[in-house]
């Protein structure tokens, strides 16, 4: 009944996963989002469902810079190529110092959950391979994939599959506001939840879609990719919106948007999951 919601936020997952009935690990870096998500979900921090971890995912413990971005609260990052990135898309950076961690410390400390999602702009891989050489890995899960470089790309399956998941679904995170409940449920308890735009969304047999093959996932992101290199941050047409007076329509049309990777291990009792494409 555990959840590890790896770059937090405003709690958006982890208040969804506290009114299905798990109990929740949430690290995020950011303090203040800690004191605000504290301060919300005060109840839950109390009785035990959820423990807050404020600190950064990096490979060396220690104190760390994290860049804050206050006008995307959600871009905040330890990477210097990531604080580039956002401040050529016009978003700026503060500095603060927080505590670093690695992930193993944090599993050691907490345990192994039923699902991981991960999402820590830039450092999500730290996670994955903070999860090599474990006797027990998750049973699910998700997270953002990679959006500009294929090698790295192929890099997140190969873990994945070095850590025996082996089905998988390619889930656009732009249109998660669209996701509806199952009932009955396939994963804890059944809630009529609304997701916010930037939320995660469902998960594990709940996430939307058929489970892939490697392959067949990987075939999907060829043509996503296709897309990034086009309109993506770093593609052809970056400023598509500012050339062609109807670029911003164009651009919001052929945008592939981000997307998160839901990986899936076999289990004994798997048969009932809707099926798997090969």
């Amino acid at each position: 009944d555990l959840i590890y919601d790896v770059g937090m936020h405003r709690g958006e997952d982890s208040e969804f996963y506290l009114s299905k009935g798990f109990r929740v690990v949430a690290v995020e870096a950011n303090p203040e989002l800690c004191d605000e998500v504290s301060r919300r979900l005060a109840p839950s921090v109390a009785g035990g469902q959820l423990t807050i971890v404020n600190a950064a995912i990096v490979d060396c413990p220690g104190p760390v810079t994290f860049y804050a971005c206050d006008e995307i609260s959600d871009w905040g990052t330890v990477r210097d190529d990531w604080v580039e990135r956002n401040a050529a898309m016009g978003a700026s950076a503060r500095e603060i110092t927080v505590e670093g961690v690695r992930f193993g410390d944090v599993l050691a400390r907490h345990g192994v959950p039923y699902f991981l999602k991960i999402d820590i702009e830039g450092n999500d891989m730290l996670c994955l391979d903070g999860l090599l050489g474990l006797s027990d890995v998750p049973r699910y899960i998700s997270i953002e994939s990679e959006k500009v470089s294929w090698q790295a790309l192929v890099r997140e399956f190969d873990v994945l599959n070095r850590l025996g998941y082996s089905q998988f679904k390619v889930v656009n995170q732009t249109s998660v506001g669209d996701q509806i409940c199952p009932n009955p449920p396939r994963e804890g308890e059944y809630v009529n939840h609304h997701f916010r735009f930037g939320s995660s969304g469902l998960f594990g047999e709940e996430a939307p879609g058929r489970w892939k093959s490697r392959g067949m996932a990987l075939l999907h992101y060829r043509w996503i990719f296709a897309k990034y290199r086009a309109v993506g941050n770093y593609g052809i047409f970056p400023n598509l919106h500012r050339r062609f007076p109807a670029g911003h329509r164009l651009k919001k049309l052929l945008h592939p948007g981000w997307y998160d990777t839901h990986a899936s291990r076999p289990s004994p009792a798997a048969g009932s999951n809707g099926g798997l494409s090969s």
